[in-house]
């Protein structure tokens, strides 16, 4: 029933825009395997305090404008309880702007130990590291009588031990598989061919992904829930905060001391909006700036024209 619930939610929301997708698929160029993460500069790495925005521009692919331009153009305000606006369009919305957003491939284990499950989450981000802490978001209740329950809340719920993988390129197909509306008890493990591990320190029993070149053991330190706003009495969404207990890093992809993951090895995949996948190719690196060697103090911070001043 889970299942069928999940399908018609799919279908309600319409994140696949594509009739045919494999005939828009084989319209495009090949996978570029031979991409790997380089270093670029910055946008502008004249950029000085005080300068505000680059000359980047957001709006077009081809022609880059002005920070007049893009100051000239407008913004409409969006109020996502709007009456007859159903709470799905704030789900495409956000979905699509909060980008790029990590994914927590989440391994669990039912209470007796009988069902395992894997499933990909992006309502997903770490938010601590003494201790490590992770959110983990679903949009469903603990019990969820219109959707179904997530078989993966559930068994966080019910055992409060799950492993968090992270997704690189080598095995995205197989992680997107998991998302299958397979009704509970269907192993996703068989579905993706990936290759569970029983080796975790701390919560035994939960298999990590062999082929995650990072992942996390970890301990349910609280589930929250919260109702909607428009029907109300109903939940909608429960937040899952998670302590990492142990880390598990590839050789080849971590330095000596155990603090810094390689992306040329991570290959990290991240989600975009609808059904799109993103890529990390290349990156630039930026270092936070010291108020005494280069804002020059308070001598130089009164030098900054304000452009804003308080109404």
């Amino acid at each position: 029933m889970a299942a069928d619930k999940t399908a018609k939610w799919e279908q309600q929301i319409q994140r696949n825009p594509h009739p045919d997708f494999k005939k828009v698929e084989a319209s495009r160029p090949p996978f570029d395997s031979s991409k790997t993460f380089n270093y670029t500069q910055t946008p502008d790495p004249n950029w000085t305090f005080g300068s505000g925005a680059n000359s980047l521009s957001s709006s077009s692919e081809t022609q880059p404008g002005t920070k007049d331009q893009e100051n000239e153009k407008s913004h409409r305000a969006i109020d996502p309880y709007a009456p007859g606006r159903p709470a799905g369009l704030n789900y495409k919305l956000l979905i699509s702007a909060i980008v790029p957003r990590p994914i927590a491939f989440l391994s669990t284990r039912s209470a007796d130990g009988q069902t395992t499950n894997l499933a990909p989450f992006s309502y997903f981000q770490v938010i601590g590291h003494d201790p490590p802490l992770f959110t983990v978001g679903f949009a469903s209740a603990l019990t969820d009588s219109a959707r179904g329950t997530k078989d993966s809340l559930r068994n966080l719920h019910e055992r409060g031990e799950c492993v968090i993988n992270i997704v690189s390129e080598s095995f995205v197909e197989a992680a997107n598989s998991t998302s299958v509306n397979a009704p509970y008890g269907v192993s996703e493990w068989d579905v993706s061919g990936l290759t569970p591990v029983y080796d975790c320190q701390t919560v035994p029993g939960i298999a990590r992904v062999k082929e995650a070149v990072f992942a996390i053991e970890g301990k349910l330190e609280s589930l929250r829930e919260f109702e909607s706003r428009v029907e109300k009495g109903k939940v909608t969404a429960t937040l899952a905060i998670i302590e990492g207990t142990r880390f598990w890093a590839r050789e080849d992809a971590v330095n000596e001391e155990g603090s810094i993951i390689d992306p040329k090895v991570l290959r990290p995949i991240s989600r975009l909006g609808g059904i799109t996948y993103g890529r990390v190719t290349e990156g630039f690196e930026l270092p936070r700036p010291d108020f005494e060697k280069d804002l020059g103090g308070m001598e130089g911070a009164s030098k900054l024209k304000s452009k804003h001043p308080a109404n």
